[in-house]
């Protein structure tokens, strides 16, 4: 549980980068043999491409890294809960693991409106572990709403 509370304060410094550039505050890294191997920041507003998800951006470098698709021995760190796509490419990727910090009642796809990540029909499933750091991530997209709201009025 330490490890993967030190991984998921990376995860959120990823996060952090795209608050900053005016996006929705999701991070995401991924580790291998307690190394980072891919990193990724949510940039979808910035790029205007529907698959600039962090997870998606963070496997992308890691399958680059490792030279391979199959990142079979790997955990996923992120700060929301993956959606559907996200979770598709995660159990396409083969990663071992997902760590999650925030829930997501409107799309998450580890657990909340569904579980793909275990889903027994496909060939592969992930471990999930929830809620690492949850409050803070969650304090992280919450923060980053209400300052669009008021930006708004």
């Amino acid at each position: 549980m330490k490890k993967d509370k030190e991984y998921m304060v990376i995860a959120m410094e990823e996060a952090e980068k795209a608050r900053e550039i005016g996006e929705v505050p999701i991070g995401a890294i991924i580790v291998y043999e307690d190394k980072i191997i891919g990193r990724g920041h949510n940039i979808r507003e910035t790029t205007q491409q529907t698959l600039s998800h962090a997870e998606l951006l963070s496997i992308q470098e890691a399958n680059e890294v490792i030279g391979s698709w199959r990142l079979e021995d790997c955990t996923l760190y992120v700060t929301l809960e993956p959606c559907a796509m996200c979770a598709g490419a995660i159990v396409q990727s083969r990663i071992k693991r997902v760590v999650y910090g925030a829930t997501d009642p409107k799309a998450g796809c580890a657990g909340t409106l569904m579980n793909l990540l275990t889903e027994e029909r496909f060939n592969h499933q992930v471990e999930v572990t929830t809620g690492v750091l949850q409050k803070e991530c969650s304090e992280m997209l919450r923060d980053f709403f209400q300052m669009l709201r008021k930006k708004r009025k």
